[in-house]
């Protein structure tokens, strides 16, 4: 991965922090209002939640996990799905546990809390863990742009189906996306590095 992401991990870190820090003064409150009044009711955005629900999350990360173990043998990509899809889906939950933001009133019967939206979140850690590998495994230029354009695509529009049904203030949605890319880098410098000294080991041998 480039330096470039590892900085804009930070940035992306910092973003979440003054959402987390300021959701609630009233000129946080007036941008998600502005966003939703925008977005609110759009039918074909809000068609791309189900590239959010868990089903279809669950149901992806197993066939990834298949694909890795008995096509590829590679374990070390196995973890690297768990950690980032299922550590993230964890710290996702630990982190609207602990902040407890309701849902906007349309969303008011939805047992969970509001921040940060976890279709944002866990949509960027699993679209974004498909293109890492599938460019991994291909190591074509023109393809892995494609992956990680339709990626990027994907992951904006799962977010923001969660604003057009009024399921998710805006700060819950941009904070989601801004730990997530930050998750997902910290999971793929673990995976490099544990790629570059098992390298080194062979080498040695």
């Amino acid at each position: 991965m480039k330096k470039t992401s590892y900085i804009l991990a930070i940035i992306t870190f910092c973003l979440f922090l003054i959402m987390l820090i300021n959701f609630e003064k009233t000129s946080f409150v007036n941008f998600d209002k502005a966003i939703s009044d925008v977005l609110f009711g759009n039918d074909l955005i809000t068609a791309f939640h189900i590239l959010g629900e868990t089903t279809t999350i669950v149901t992806i990360a197993l066939i990834l996990l298949f694909v890795l173990w008995l096509v590829q043998r590679n374990f070390r990509g196995m973890l690297f799905v768990l950690l980032t899809i299922g550590m993230g889906r964890v710290l996702n939950q630990l982190i609207k546990n602990w902040i407890d933001r309701p849902r906007p009133e349309l969303a008011n019967d939805m047992t969970s809390f509001s921040f940060p939206s976890g279709h944002a979140m866990i949509g960027l850690l699993y679209l974004f863990t498909i293109a890492y590998l599938l460019s991994e495994a291909l190591m074509d230029n023109k393809k892995t742009l494609i992956f990680w354009v339709t990626a990027i695509l994907l992951t904006l529009l799962t977010g923001l189906s969660r604003i057009t049904d009024s399921h998710h203030y805006a700060t819950d949605v941009v904070a989601g996306w801004s730990l997530g890319f930050t998750w997902f880098v910290v999971c793929v410098i673990w995976y490099e590095r544990r790629k570059q000294k098992i390298s080194k080991i062979i080498d040695n041998t």
